[in-house]
């Protein structure tokens, strides 16, 4: 398998957990130490990734998700994906992942988002 393809195996991980509600499933894609930032109307979301597992737990399962890749670029060990989501429960984001290959293995290290209105 070549990079990109192990790269979008691991955002795979994030859509499936999105998709079913699950983030157990949503926590394979993501390093221990991994944060989230965005805003969500004028609240700013800033933490540690379980809070974003824990609201997709609340959120529930998000069935009619249509997820596409708009970009992927990789430099050795680093990488960046945007990733366009729509209807995710009604919502759109557009969310920007920062990953590192850790012992041969991409998680993601951070997550920035942007709610669209």
């Amino acid at each position: 398998m070549n990079e990109m393809e192990e790269i979008k195996k691991v955002i795979q991980h994030y859509i499936d957990g999105a998709k079913t509600g699950s983030g157990d499933a949503m926590k394979l894609a993501f390093h221990d130490d991994a944060c989230v930032y965005g805003y969500i109307g004028e609240d700013l979301f800033a933490a540690p990734a379980q809070a974003l597992f824990d609201w997709n737990d609340e959120n529930g399962a998000a069935t009619e998700l249509e997820a596409r890749f708009a970009s992927i670029d990789i430099e050795g060990t680093v990488a960046t994906v945007r990733l366009e989501l729509d209807n995710w429960t009604g919502h759109r984001f557009t969310d920007l992942f920062s990953l590192l290959k850790l012992d041969g293995k991409w998680k993601i290290m951070n997550k920035v988002f942007h709610t669209h209105s």
